[in-house]
Formats: C-alpha cells, structure tokens, sequence
C-alpha cells in the first residue's frame, strides 16, 4: 500500500451510499427509471428489507425503515442540503426528461473565473436530494502544493498541458 501523508486511511475510492427509504420498491423503480442504476445481488444472509443498485461507478444500498411513517419528508428543494451529484453529457436533455417525467427541480448556476456550471436539483422519493451538473467544467484546483485537476479526462488533459506551457515560459 502506498503511503501518503493525504491519505492516511489508504481509501482507493467511494464504494456506495445507503439510503433508509419509505418504500425500497418505490426507491427501486425511481433509481432505476430516472437514473438508470441497475439492481445487483445483495447478500442472502441480510434478515432485513433492501436492495442494491449499482451504476455511474457507484452502489446505491437502499434499506426499509423500519417507521417509515415516522421518515421526515421534503418539500423544498434546497440545493445547499445534503446531496449527491452525477455529471451528465446534455443539460438540456436532464431537463427535459424530467419535465416529462413530470419531476420538480429547481436550476443553478455557478461561475467561476469565467467557467460556468449549471445544476439541476430534485429529490427521490424520500425526499433525498440529487444533484446532475456539468461540474466538470470547473477545475479541481487543490488549495496548495498539487497540480490542477479535472472531474473530467478531457479538460484534466487541456488543464496538463497548460501547466506545462507555464513552466516552459517561466
């Protein structure tokens, strides 16, 4: 294992997220339908109600609340709450597959230097929010001693080669 002072608990990636829902049947159809994760097999000894889905390099654990009645619901949609974000190729195709979808979002946008990211906001059945975004228009730049990066492999290779032309010109 390599060692880094960055890393101190040696973490490769983000493996899943667990979502306690209302409804897993519900929170199936809604993962698989509008974000195109797929149901993988979870393991048989579990002696509690879930499913596992899997997509965008990501696991998605869902698990029956055992009250669900007593699960808070939201209604507005915040995009400073918690949330997790998926990048998409097409803003405008989100948008419009969720107004046929007939799915309340709310849009944002970001400027940076410049770089503008659009946000598209809406919650799953449970009131959890998502997050689609062209988020990787806007660098990584770390706050001190690393190189700049890129959410995306494109730019990331645009971002290189502009920091090499700064060397050379310095």
């Amino acid at each position: 294992m390599k060692e880094s002072v960055g890393n101190p608990l040696h973490l490769k990636s983000l493996n899943h997220i667990s979502l306690v829902c209302r409804s897993v049947e519900e929170s199936m159809n809604f993962y698989q339908n509008v974000l195109g994760f797929v149901p993988i097999r979870r393991p048989g000894s579990f002696d509690f109600n879930g499913a596992w889905l899997f997509g965008h390099g990501i696991g998605i654990h869902l698990l029956q609340s055992e009250n669900p009645e007593n699960l808070p619901k939201k209604k507005e949609i915040n995009p400073k709450d918690n949330h997790i974000s998926f990048q998409c190729e097409s803003m405008g195709a989100v948008e419009k597959k969720l107004k046929e979808m007939e799915i309340e979002h709310v849009r944002a946008m970001v400027e940076e230097g410049g770089i503008y990211v659009e946000q598209m906001f809406f919650h799953d059945p449970d009131g959890f929010m998502i997050e689609i975004c062209n988020c990787d228009n806007l660098p990584v730049i770390p706050l001190a001693g690393e190189m700049v990066r890129s959410c995306s492999r494109v730019n990331l290779q645009v971002l290189q080669r502009q920091q090499i032309q700064q060397v050379v010109q310095q």
